[in-house]
């Protein structure tokens, strides 16, 4: 699985981290092998301009999930593949926004972000949060990913 991260927030992140946290929540979900993915880690400013021009929001937010047209990865049973490896498209954090959150919740800020980059990349797979039972569905598949990565972490 192809995975680009760059990290533009001018904050020192495990990048490392966070691929190996991705990788594993996509060949979990059972993501194709020749899927690409790009991570990028921004600033607050650039975040909230984000969040701002594609979500409508006021201020920077913690991740947003940007993902490519579906109609370039998804083929039906009438439609060949091209063989072209899938483009499920970017992970935008904040670690500055991250870190934050985490110390309001009693936790690391690269936990924070290792969430977020499965939070994210489950919003590239189509997983929502909008209504209550996909918000339960889709936290609870979060929370089983991010446990048993972090189980087999501990491990090694």
């Amino acid at each position: 699985m192809s995975i680009e991260i760059a990290n533009e927030s001018g904050v020192e992140v495990d990048t490392d981290a966070i691929l190996a946290v991705a990788r594993y929540a996509l060949d979990e979900m059972g993501v194709n092998p020749l899927a690409e993915l790009s991570i990028l880690l921004v600033d607050v400013d650039y975040m909230a301009e984000l969040n701002h021009r594609w979500m409508g929001g006021d201020g920077p937010t913690d991740v947003l999930a940007f993902p490519m047209d579906e109609g370039s990865v998804d083929h039906g049973p009438g439609e060949a593949g091209t063989g072209e490896p899938a483009l499920l498209g970017d992970i935008v954090l904040a670690p500055e926004v991250a870190a934050k959150q985490a110390a309001a919740a009693g936790h690391s800020a690269a936990d924070e972000l290792h969430l977020l980059t499965v939070h994210g990349a489950l919003h590239l797979l189509g997983y929502d949060h909008a209504e209550p039972e996909e918000e339960r569905e889709m936290f609870a598949l979060q929370n089983r990913l991010l446990q048993s990565w972090r189980a087999g972490r501990q491990v090694g």
